[in-house]
């Protein structure tokens, strides 16, 4: 059977409507004609075989064959008989292949009339022979077909076909339709797995366009971890190359006849503790353990609580400053992976800044954590640019601190976005510094 069953969805999902339904409407109405058709002629049967059994009575009753002509003829043709006395009948009933009424009406007419010797339905599809035996001797009535038969039972099985036709040739062009979106989800994949990037818009039922989407937020999301490979391989070789430059000149002017300075040993100890300072902001960047947990229900002020007492206890100034909602509300992510964003946040609000304020809002849809500084902020302008992986502002940003890799706040809006939210950028109301804003689905 597997190799009768069609190989496209196309023609499979065609296979799947249109079977059942055919089989369903042929049997159906198969059943239907022949029981209709079947008590149609019965009936029609019946009330002719009173006409020929009042015809038969006056014949049989007549005197001499000439007198049964007679009075034979004289009720016939009122009644739309015709008379044949004397005739020689067939010995068996006639009838063609395919008439299938035409079984009923012989059945019908032998029970109703004893006298019978046979019924020709054979030599003209169009009238009914009927031979009697009689005392005058064998004798024949015939009338028109059309009388003992349903006409035109044609017409409804044309009506049936050609509306078939018609509902299967909509549905075929509405089922084209329905798996046009598949056969373009199937092209941008396949074309996506050759490394080129096709216009897709996701299109059709429910469950098409979900598919669609998740297919362009999986291409989105491995385009950007492309993107951000590049951006770091490129960071790692520009940001180290300074430090490592300082330390080979440094290492030049060591000899034997020219020991290191104190000074010498402190630059370079400095460039090794920045080095690994960018190290750990790369890795920071590329690690995916935290991504592979499985969300949790957590409570959110609890966290936010011990985060903040982390963060105090480390030295950083640090505060909660107000949580709305319930205290004692859950909500769903991944611990680890939401930690190192607000540590980069909290971080970063410190080190450009003197201290870090957090506020959060427990709603039932939704979490959001807010946090501020009291630094000189980000310019309207560059905002979109901050959150971009390897990124530096210009130096008033950096004016209290050491330079960084720019992976901070990049992080944070990667944390975001493995959450199904999103990290915002703005001037914060209280403090007057940046105001970095998490939100995500509870």
């Amino acid at each position: 059977m597997r190799k009768l069953v069609p190989r496209g969805l196309y023609a499979r999902a065609a296979l799947i409507l249109f079977l059942p339904v055919v089989v369903v409407t042929t049997v159906v109405s198969v059943m239907f004609l022949q029981r209709h058709f079947e008590g149609v002629t019965r009936q029609m049967t019946a009330s002719m075989s009173h006409e020929l059994t009042f015809v038969a009575r006056l014949i049989d009753s007549a005197a001499t064959p000439d007198a049964a002509r007679r009075a034979g003829v004289s009720v016939a043709r009122p009644l739309e008989l015709e008379l044949a006395l004397p005739v020689d009948p067939p010995a068996e009933d006639r009838r063609l292949f395919y008439d299938f009424s035409g079984r009923v009406v012989t059945e019908v007419l032998r029970d109703a009339l004893p006298q019978v010797i046979s019924v020709d339905l054979a030599s003209s599809d169009r009238r009914v022979s009927v031979a009697l035996d009689g005392p005058h001797g064998p004798y024949a009535l015939s009338f028109e077909r059309r009388r003992v038969s349903a006409s035109n039972p044609h017409q409804l099985l044309v009506l049936m076909v050609f509306t078939s036709v018609l509902m299967t040739g909509i549905a075929m062009i509405f089922l084209r339709n329905q798996l046009r979106p598949i056969r373009r989800l199937a092209y941008a994949a396949e074309e996506y797995g050759k490394g080129r990037i096709v216009p897709y818009r996701p299109s059709g039922a429910v469950e098409l366009r979900s598919a669609g989407t998740a297919f362009l937020d999986m291409r989105n999301r491995l385009e950007r971890q492309n993107d951000q490979r590049k951006l770091m391989m490129s960071g790692i070789s520009h940001d180290l190359r300074t430090p490592l430059t300082r330390m080979k000149l440094g290492l030049s002017m060591i000899g034997p006849d020219m020991p290191p300075e104190p000074g010498d040993i402190s630059a370079m100890e400095a460039d090794i503790a920045e080095m690994n300072r960018m190290v750990d902001g790369f890795l920071d960047y590329a690690r995916d353990d935290a991504q592979d947990s499985a969300p949790q229900p957590i409570a959110a002020a609890g966290f936010l609580e011990g985060l903040v007492a982390d963060a105090q206890r480390a030295g950083q100034q640090a505060s909660l400053v107000q949580f709305e909602g319930d205290r004692d509300g859950l909500a769903t992510f991944r611990p680890d992976m939401l930690r190192r964003a607000l540590e980069n946040l909290i971080g970063n609000a410190v080190r450009y800044g003197s201290r870090a304020e957090m506020d959060a809002s427990l709603g039932p849809r939704s979490l959001r954590i807010g946090i501020e500084d009291d630094g000189p902020g980000i310019p309207e302008d560059s905002l979109d640019a901050a959150m971009r992986p390897f990124t530096r502002l210009d130096p008033s940003r950096r004016r209290n601190s050491a330079q960084g890799a720019g992976l901070g706040l990049a992080i944070a809006a990667d944390v975001a976005r493995a959450h199904g939210g999103q990290l915002r950028l703005g001037r914060g109301p209280r403090l007057g510094g940046l105001r970095a804003e998490i939100v995500i689905p509870r």
